[in-house]
């Protein structure tokens, strides 16, 4: 029997949708992806914003250690004043306001502080964009870190982050991603990152990821006006300053937001207030997008889908043609036929 363009077309479409379902069933995973856990020897930061004061130290101490130009955002060219997170700036503080301000760390009538920087993901979205392993996270620790040399300026780091951390610099012409890397040319030099170091208060605070997570509850145990002592620099300096404990918000912001951070937060102010994004599933970005990568393109399904569509579509058009236009496979070109 001879074999029609149509029904040649016709089989394809409905050999290659066959084998695309069939492979996709077969290649399912067993079970989605879980959230990365935090790494065993985690290092991390916590900001508390009822100590902060808004004296900025934390941003000129992060410019110096990593070398970044000031940013002139009003025209005065005096001093330093970025606006937000940008390709010159790796930690900003920005300031809530309502009504009379004259409470701190209140909503209502009231102000506080909040530090804007990388958050260090347990299971970060711009390492799971980034297809050249330029974001990486470091096993031993977990600082999400960032290698020039092999981006190749995609910028899906900068779409992936729920964040918002990850800048681009457009205005160089050999840009890169800018972001704090919890300064670690200092941590390599047994030093602390410059935000903590600087900071008078203790409002940013660094140390272990257990060590900082005992003073969360530390702290949130506490009766607020009661006095308390609030250490400097690390948790374990020995370094003290004594006030009285404030109200804080239930929520610890990092502790799981899109699948948590090393870098925590302690408010007395709700944290959609505070320009960070609210909402977020306990559960991460990353986990989510690679487990629907790995099932679409496990087996080359999506490709095969993809192929399926492109035949059915091809017989569509074939509809049109006249009936004149069905061939013999193996008519030979020039009438006769080839026999076996």
């Amino acid at each position: 029997m001879s074999i029609t363009r149509r029904n040649f077309l016709r089989n394809a479409a409905g050999g290659t949708a066959a084998a695309a379902a069939c492979a996709t069933l077969a290649s399912m995973p067993a079970e989605a992806r879980e959230s990365n856990k935090v790494p065993d020897k985690a290092i991390g930061l916590l900001y508390d914003s009822t100590l902060c004061i808004g004296c900025k130290a934390c941003m000129s101490g992060c410019k110096e250690a990593n070398e970044l130009p000031l940013e002139d955002t009003i025209g005065e060219k005096l001093w330093d004043t970025p606006l937000e997170l940008s390709g010159k700036t790796y930690t900003v503080i920005k300031v809530y306001q309502h009504g009379t301000m004259e409470n701190k760390d209140k909503a209502e009538n009231g102000f506080a502080h909040i530090k804007r920087q990388c958050l260090h993901c347990v299971d970060p979205s711009c390492v799971s964009a980034c297809p050249v392993s330029a974001m990486l996270k470091r096993p031993e620790d977990g600082v999400v870190t960032y290698n020039k040399d092999a981006c190749i300026g995609c910028r899906y780091c900068v779409a992936a982050c729920p964040f918002g951390v990850p800048q681009f610099q457009y205005d160089t012409p050999t840009p890169q991603i800018a972001k704090c890397q919890l300064c670690k040319h200092r941590l390599a030099e047994g030093k602390i990152p410059a935000c903590a170091q600087q900071c008078p208060t203790g409002a940013t605070l660094f140390g272990t990821y257990p060590a900082l997570s005992a003073e969360i509850e530390r702290r949130k145990a506490l009766k607020p006006g009661e006095a308390a002592l609030y250490p400097r620099r690390t948790v374990d300096s020995g370094d003290n300053h004594e006030k009285p404990a404030p109200e804080y918000v239930e929520h610890v912001y990092g502790q799981k937001d899109a699948g948590g951070t090393q870098v925590r937060y302690l408010a007395g102010v709700p944290f959609d207030k505070l320009a960070l994004p609210v909402g977020l599933p306990d559960r991460s970005y990353a986990a989510d997008s690679e487990t629907l990568q790995h099932t679409l393109y496990g087996g080359l399904i999506l490709p095969g889908v993809a192929l399926a569509g492109l035949v059915a579509a091809a017989w569509k058009g074939s509809k049109d043609h006249h009936d004149d236009d069905d061939f013999d496979m193996f008519d030979h070109p020039e009438g006769g036929k080839t026999h076996g």
